[in-house]
């Protein structure tokens, strides 16, 4: 099993004080892993885990049940208790249960949840100030390579960081069939059942548009537009809500623009991206095929986990990738797969050349005949990026010179 060090790192501060800590992500992205590994660190004879996944405890999915059992179970001790509580969005008004137990005993509270509307309505109601989240991803490349460094960045690409699969060996068969029951299982319940979906089939449909779309601007219209193509008729509103339910189900991000001119937000349509693209293979089969999606999709999520608030960058017609900022740092990504003939160096660079600041700037590619900088940006291998630690690598930290006339490369 993987320590996943940099979600404990996190947490550790946290551990003892009188905030709910709520671990949230994707299904099968290893949230109760996170959590057993905790409960371990810990080590506290006062300890109780629940899985609400587990039908052996399905008569306390009543926020009423499962009070009057934790408080049976602590009795009137004043000691430190340590309650664990996993997918705990099954528990019908489990808020008010949490928000109940944290008042009533000393007990450090830990739950993990696979939809973020619960923290957007029913728990800030109940316990506004009092929670802090961490967001679990699967596994990044580097947590890849640190589970079997024989696994390749090609079966990467193809099948993604879901942490079951390297108990397969990524057989191609068996990886995909759990892929796609993974996916069927986010959809099912946490999308459909969490919102009251009825029409499951245009769901389906709205999926695998944006999977065909990974990485694409558009907008809710050009979607409803393409139904009407097919001769049904969905109103932009509902499209709109089905997109957010998938969103709090964690299956896709959305990322805006930003006008590098005016620095300023751009109401225009966003881009999806989606939390783990083997769940596309699953349902597509073509990731090697679109290489160059995914790895866009891959070095987003991975600006993702290192914490970064990431916009696609628009100069006029031209366009950046990934605008990152965090604290005081800010840099420029660039993201292409073959890098090599004189026309794609420049339009890859020269976006970034546009920019009139300091800040740094970096072009990722997968393969490249091309080595160094262009006029003083460097290009960099994704694998090498990927597997950097969570500070932003030394190459990305040149200063660049103002821009220049590009003219040749360096």
């Amino acid at each position: 099993m993987l320590n996943r060090n940099d979600y404990l790192q996190k947490i550790r501060p946290f551990i003892g004080k009188d905030v709910i800590k709520i671990i949230t992500g994707l299904r099968r992205s290893g949230k109760s892993v996170i959590l057993e590994q905790l409960l371990r660190e810990i080590n506290s004879p006062n300890t109780m885990y629940l899985n609400f996944e587990d039908l052996d405890i399905e008569h306390l999915l009543n926020y009423k049940a499962l009070h009057d059992y934790v408080c049976e179970k602590i009795g009137d001790s004043k000691e430190q208790f340590y309650l664990f509580f996993d997918e705990i969005q099954d528990v019908e008004g489990w808020e008010k249960a949490i928000n109940s137990l944290r008042v009533k005993f000393k007990a450090d509270i830990y739950i993990t949840g696979s939809n973020s509307k619960m923290l957007s309505s029913e728990l800030s109601t109940h316990i506004t100030g009092r929670y802090v989240e961490f967001v679990v991803y699967p596994f990044s490349f580097a947590e890849f390579k640190q589970i079997n460094a024989e696994h390749t960045f090609e079966e990467y690409l193809q099948y993604g960081g879901m942490p079951f699969l390297h108990n397969i060996n990524f057989e191609p068969y068996e990886s995909k069939k759990y892929l796609k029951d993974v996916f069927n299982s986010i959809l099912l319940k946490d999308v459909v059942k969490r919102n009251k979906i009825r029409d499951i089939d245009l769901l389906e449909r709205i999926v695998n548009y944006v999977l065909d779309n990974v990485g694409k601007q558009f907008s809710a219209t050009s979607i409803s537009n393409f139904f009407k193509q097919e001769k049904r008729i969905v109103a932009p509103e509902t499209i709109l809500n089905y997109l957010k339910a998938c969103e709090e189900a964690f299956l896709f991000k959305k990322i805006s623009y930003q006008d590098m001119i005016g620095k300023k937000a751009l109401n225009v349509n966003g881009k999806y991206y989606i939390v783990d693209h083997g769940l596309r293979e699953a349902v597509s089969g073509t990731n090697i095929k679109n290489q160059e999606i995914i790895l866009e999709n891959i070095v987003y999520l991975e600006l993702t986990r290192r914490g970064y608030d990431i916009k696609v960058g628009r100069s006029g017609a031209k366009e950046i990738d990934f605008v990152c900022e965090k604290d005081n740092e800010k840099f420029y990504v660039q993201v292409c797969y073959i890098l090599n003939k004189e026309k794609t160096i420049q339009r890859e660079f020269v976006s970034l050349l546009n920019i009139k600041d300091n800040y740094p700037k970096i072009v990722l590619y997968k393969e490249s005949s091309f080595k160094g900088n262009y006029e003083g940006i460097p290009a960099v291998d994704i694998e090498k990026w990927l597997l950097e630690n969570n500070k932003l690598p030394h190459y990305t930290i040149f200063k660049c010179n103002p821009p220049k006339n590009v003219t040749g490369i360096n």
